[in-house]
């Protein structure tokens, strides 16, 4: 079974880029973990931040940006390229060290789809805006 990203691409569509969660943004399950793994039950806190690692997936395609999250209760955002008006980064002071954040997208009939401890935003935010001008054309 392939990738959710992959199951939703149309004939002759093709992923130009792929981004994941930071593990930094996971730091205060990690530490939790850390904190409590003499008392048996630190183990629980890395799965948490591994399985959120893990089942997170972002795609920009070149029709649309595709996030998924979640193992057993998913929730995916697919917008279309063409639909999307802004897009926003917000990052914190330990996002800006480590270079994570969450990008804020809105489009045409669409609330706004917040993707959450993204790793290295501003690359997204950059790759984004080039391929939406690469449909334009």
């Amino acid at each position: 079974m392939g990738s959710f990203v992959e199951t939703t691409l149309a004939p002759g569509e093709t992923v130009k880029y792929q981004a994941r969660v930071s593990v930094w943004s996971l730091w205060f399950l990690i530490l939790l973990g850390v904190a409590t793994i003499w008392f048996m039950f630190g183990f629980v806190f890395f799965l948490i931040a591994f399985l959120k690692w893990w089942s997170t997936e972002l795609a920009i395609t070149d029709k649309k940006v595709v996030a998924k999250y979640g193992l057993i209760s998913r929730q995916t955002v697919e917008i279309l390229l063409p639909r999307i008006e802004s897009i926003q980064v917000q990052q914190g002071f330990i996002g800006r060290i480590c270079n994570f954040g969450t990008l804020v997208m809105s489009g045409t009939g669409t609330a706004q789809a917040p993707i959450v401890g993204i790793s290295d935003p501003l690359m997204f935010r950059r790759v984004l805006l080039s391929i939406q001008e690469e449909v334009k054309s």
